[in-house]
């Protein structure tokens, strides 16, 4: 799911004219968080026979009915939903979009209670902060250009701008987009170059120092992260160890720190990396952040938590569900089978259809008039429930192919299979099959305007969680010796069942690929996402490699970042020669 920031249209400030050009050589930066604004302490309060929630403040009246637990914060700042689990409440608080994000997202939130009658909390849902760069340089013939640095959301990334000041008016244009204008006026007072993104408001940049920027630079300080460090334990189940304990060679990977600290600003073309990850043998080996990327910092994961939706079709088939590869999706779909007329191929499509993108339905993300892609889906106002949008859609072909369509609608869909199966919402699923036996914390799930969870891709992790997701399926379902899920249902999700195109096959929701390293083909399977969010598992070598990154949008800039395995990684796997 995108991010839905509205800056693409740009509109002109006024302003007066500077007695001089002010000189605006260098790096000028802002960071503004806009929310949410219900973050701190929930207590609910039932001493009195009403129970009464408070949330960072705000009261609140509770409804309760059986085990479950919801009420919503007053001015539609969120909601909460949740059950009565022996003395604890467990659900997840739901806030609403924000100005970063065009979607709601869900946070886990566990109440203990901690007298009688009283139960307490703490929100930390998802940040909705933007942290944006301008560089200013100037050219040989005194011209200014510029680049743009967005380390979250990549805006503006990828292109060079010519700048243009007349007193205090400041100018960007894009050469290659006629007609486009970031406008802004330099205030002399206060030394601050304000810009006005429209739809969302003026942001006021300042001069920065190197150590200043500390998300426009891959490090900061400068020297930082060039040396090799044992990864710290965390108290989040990953044991840790070094390299050379694991088998691995440090100068490889230290050759790989050292080209990470060269993708040190958004010129085109180069990646921004925000964190890279190894395990060896269930062993966290190696953990680095860039671009003030820190280990609790969740990260968009994008379209490699699709994975996930696979992953809790086995669950709910693990714990008991009647499902399996070849069940028909609208046979546990009853409230929309009726509006698919009998005999139509879509009461054909299987869940196996859906996890290797091969239902035949007109929904291929990579064609724009395709119309169900994904941005179709999610633009679109006039069907809200994406369940019913995707089943409306025509077919292309009949479901089976070999040939892949991606297809994040399909995708999501699994979704309400589970739902259905299991009677019970997705975040609650998510939290007990998945997060809280695999000891994850921080994440945040966004959600389709159903108020569940959009399996499609979106959900924000800290790295060192996606990464287990690999080692899970490295370790044939089992994480830290409980069994999670069924072996067979690993088998078969990397197993190739369509392909996208040479040294590109698909299983259920993993990409297959061999990477060459030394005239020998390794096998590999990995959960991929826009922008460069990669879990990549190498089962020959014990290895699981996680990669988190920021250039949404660049494809052929993204979509290498992969090759840091094949380049570095492997290699460091390998005796030396």
């Amino acid at each position: 799911m995108r991010a839905g920031l509205l800056c693409l249209s740009l509109v002109p400030m006024l302003s007066a004219h500077a007695a001089s050009p002010p000189d605006l050589v260098g790096v000028w930066g802002n960071e503004t968080v806009s929310g949410p604004l219900l973050v701190g302490e929930i207590t609910l309060d039932g001493r009195a026979g009403v129970m009464q929630a408070e949330i960072a403040g705000l009261p609140a009246t509770v409804q309760r009915e059986g085990s479950t637990i919801t009420f919503s914060a007053p001015g539609q700042h969120g909601h909460f939903r949740g059950r009565m689990i022996g003395k604890e409440i467990r659900g997840v608080w739901i806030q609403p979009a924000g100005q970063t994000q065009s979607s709601e997202y869900a946070t886990p939130v566990s109440l203990a209670q901690t007298d009688k009658q009283v139960w307490r909390g703490t929100l930390a849902p998802l940040p909705d902060r933007l942290s944006q760069y301008i560089h200013i340089s100037r050219n040989p013939d005194a011209s200014l250009h510029a680049y743009l640095g967005n380390p979250a959301y990549n805006l503006g990334r990828g292109r060079s701008y010519d700048v243009t000041v007349e007193g205090d008016t400041v100018v960007l244009t894009d050469p290659k987009r006629k007609g486009w204008a970031l406008n802004g006026r330099f205030d002399s007072e206060t030394d601050q170059l304000r810009m006005e993104w429209q739809g969302i408001g003026v942001f006021a940049f300042t001069r920065r120092e190197r150590d200043q920027a500390i998300g426009y630079y891959a490090t900061t300080p400068a020297d930082a992260n060039r040396e090799y460090r044992v990864p710290v334990p965390a108290q989040d189940g990953w044991a840790t160890a070094s390299l050379q304990d694991q088998g691995m060679r440090l100068a490889p990977m230290t050759g790989m720190l050292e080209h990470l600290q060269t993708l040190a600003a958004p010129e085109p073309g180069k990646p921004q990396v925000h964190s890279v990850l190894v395990a060896r043998n269930g062993k966290l080996v190696f953990e680095s952040y860039f671009h003030g990327y820190s280990r609790e910092r969740a990260h968009d994961t994008r379209s490699a938590g699709k994975s996930f939706a696979s992953l809790l079709v086995g669950m709910a088939i693990q714990q008991g569900a009647d499902l399996s590869p070849n069940t028909p999706a609208l046979s546990r779909l009853p409230d929309y089978a009726t509006t698919v007329p009998a005999g139509d191929a879509r009461h054909a499509i299987t869940l196996a259809n859906l996890m290797s993108m091969n239902s035949g339905l007109a929904c291929d993300d990579y064609t724009g008039d395709s119309p169900g892609n994904e941005d179709t889906m999610q633009g679109q106002r006039e069907q809200r429930d994406w369940y019913r949008f995707t089943l409306a859609l025509p077919m292309t072909h009949a479901p089976g192919a070999d040939k892949a369509v991606y297809c994040s609608a399909g995708i999501n869909l699994l979704g309400g299979v589970v739902r259905e199966a299991t009677g019970r919402p997705l975040t609650e699923l998510f939290e007990e099959w998945v997060a809280r036996p695999m000891q994850m914390r921080g994440y945040h799930l966004n959600l389709a305007p159903n108020d569940d969870v959009y399996l499609g891709g979106g959900m924000f992790m800290r790295p060192r969680d996606l990464l287990k997701l690999g080692q899970l399926y490295l370790d044939g379902g089992v994480w830290q010796g409980k069994r999670l899920v069924a072996s067979t249902w690993i088998d078969d999700s990397v197993a190739r069942h369509t392909t996208f195109g040479p040294n590109h096959d698909y299983g259920y929701a993993w990409h297959l690929h061999t990477f060459q390293v030394r005239d020998h083909d390794y096998r590999a399977y990995a959960a991929e996402g826009n922008g460069g969010q990669f879990v990549i598992v190498i089962p020959e070598l014990k290895l699981v490699a996680g990669i988190t990154a920021g250039s949404y949008g660049e494809f052929s800039t993204w979509y290498p970042l992969q090759d840091l395995v094949a380049e570095y990684i492997i290699p460091a796997a390998l005796p030396e020669g």
